[in-house]
């Protein structure tokens, strides 16, 4: 296994921040999986914070979690976010994983679907076992 490194613009001045995630992970059915961010630098919360997206194979990114930690409209909360106090690692955790869960996960450092960050960030795998 090996890290997955994507440099993500700030939502605040500007300044990169490159961010580390998990690499691709297998699980089965119904199990409870996390997938980690790192961020380079502190990602402060008076900006959007971080967000996550899900991408199914030849569909365009979804969002899930801005602010960290809260979900857009519509989204499962078997999907939920959290930070560390340090503002430098991040965490998706996805519980009783389900089929249409599989795909690519992404962490931006701001919300911009629409990004080419996202787009070309090489994400986080999860697959099914």
């Amino acid at each position: 296994a090996f890290p997955l490194v994507s440099s993500l613009s700030s939502g605040s001045d500007g300044q990169n921040v490159v961010v580390t995630q998990s690499a691709a992970k297998s699980v089965q059915l119904g199990q409870t999986v996390t997938i980690d961010c790192k961020a380079s630098r502190q990602v402060a919360c008076n900006t959007p914070c971080l967000s996550w997206y899900h991408q199914k194979s030849g569909e365009v990114p979804k969002a899930l979690i801005y602010r960290t930690s809260s979900r857009f409209s519509g989204i499962s909360s078997r999907f939920s976010g959290s930070g560390a106090r340090n503002k430098l690692d991040f965490t998706l955790t996805i519980s009783g994983v389900q089929a249409e869960d599989a795909g690519v996960y992404y962490c931006q450092s701001y919300h911009d679907i629409n990004s080419q960050d996202v787009k070309n960030n090489p994400g986080g795998s999860l697959l099914l076992a």
